[in-house]
């Protein structure tokens, strides 16, 4: 395969060509780079995988766009996923993963399951999402509602978290109500300021159109023409489940995330996300996407540990 740009070419391959060492590694292949050239070699299909690969990223590169590791792994997973590279005559071809859009950046799933996810948050108003830490639901979660925000299609983004976890209790930390639930809920400002402008979240916040609060907040309220997301769902209880998700207005979406296998809830006190999810999952406007530690996007080390966990300690993923 030859690129037509040397600059483009150098940044698809990474830095100390990282990123075709990586696809050598998944499909198979060995890569032999000469300026802007590289040689692919080794079993057929696997062959014509990788120069997908390189095309569909060099595409995104010439449009400006970054290519880490995450980003290969993805174009890996879309193009093992779309089957046959040579489909019958009359076959149409399947699309690729499904993205989200913002004025800050792109995000393409990159796995069969977020591509689900995000499928799913475009047809229903209600989605849940679980599975393992690493597998994207709260970014991707908060992504779409940045673009729904951006698109004119809501008017408010609301994130919310339980805020005492793990035994920890609000009430022996330092400072007022904010900066004692503001830690807790750190994750929410880290993915929204990484899909949105800083001073677009800076304005945001103190207008009122992006509210951060624990879930305790919630209570009484009626949130219309809103996006609501309520992370770390696994550590509610029922009622306090049954609350948030009555609070559902006119022209609203909700998205509730949660790791079922991290529940921090006392013995014997049940999960209201799993709870919900058996519940609701039946009912017209719910959806539930469901990650494993196959879907884990973070770093290929986060998966092995996953599944690790998981065989020593399997639990059902509801």
């Amino acid at each position: 395969m030859a690129f037509e740009d040397n600059r483009h070419a150098s940044s698809l391959f990474g830095s100390h060509d990282q990123n075709l060492a990586f696809l050598e590694r998944r499909l198979g292949v060995e890569a032999t780079v000469r300026g802007n050239m590289v040689a692919i070699r080794g079993p057929a299909d696997a062959c014509q995988q990788a120069k997908k690969v390189l095309e569909s990223l060099y595409d995104r590169v010439r449009r400006g766009e970054q290519v880490a590791l995450g980003d290969v792994d993805g174009a890996i997973r879309m193009t093992l996923s779309q089957g046959s590279l040579f489909p019958s005559d009359g076959e149409p071809a399947r699309p690729g993963f499904a993205q989200v859009s913002t004025r800050k950046k792109t995000i393409v799933a990159r796995t069969a399951a977020q591509d689900a996810y995000m499928r799913a948050l475009a047809r229903h108003e209600l989605v849940f999402a679980t599975g393992p830490a690493g597998t994207g639901k709260t970014y991707i979660g908060v992504a779409w509602a940045a673009a729904l925000i951006e698109r004119g299609e809501a008017d408010r983004i609301i994130l919310s978290r339980p805020a005492v976890e793990a035994g920890e209790r609000l009430g022996f930390l330092p400072g007022d109500m904010k900066e004692k639930v503001d830690p807790y809920l750190r994750p929410l400002y880290d993915a929204l300021y990484d899909v949105m402008p800083p001073e677009k979240v800076e304005r945001g916040m103190t207008s009122g159109m992006i509210e951060i609060a624990p879930l305790a907040f919630m209570r009484g309220r009626t949130l219309a023409n809103a996006v609501v997301l309520l992370d770390e769902a696994q550590n509610t209880s029922s009622m306090q489940m049954k609350m948030f998700l009555t609070r559902l207005g006119e022209n609203s979406r909700m998205i509730v995330t949660g790791d079922p296998t991290q529940i921090d809830l006392p013995p014997g006190q049940v999960s209201g996300l799993a709870e919900a999810i058996g519940l609701l999952e039946n009912v017209e406007g719910v959806s539930v996407a469901r990650f494993s530690a196959q879907d884990v996007v973070r770093h290929e080390l986060v998966a092995r540990i996953v599944r690790a966990y998981e065989s020593a300690h399997p639990s059902p993923n509801p």
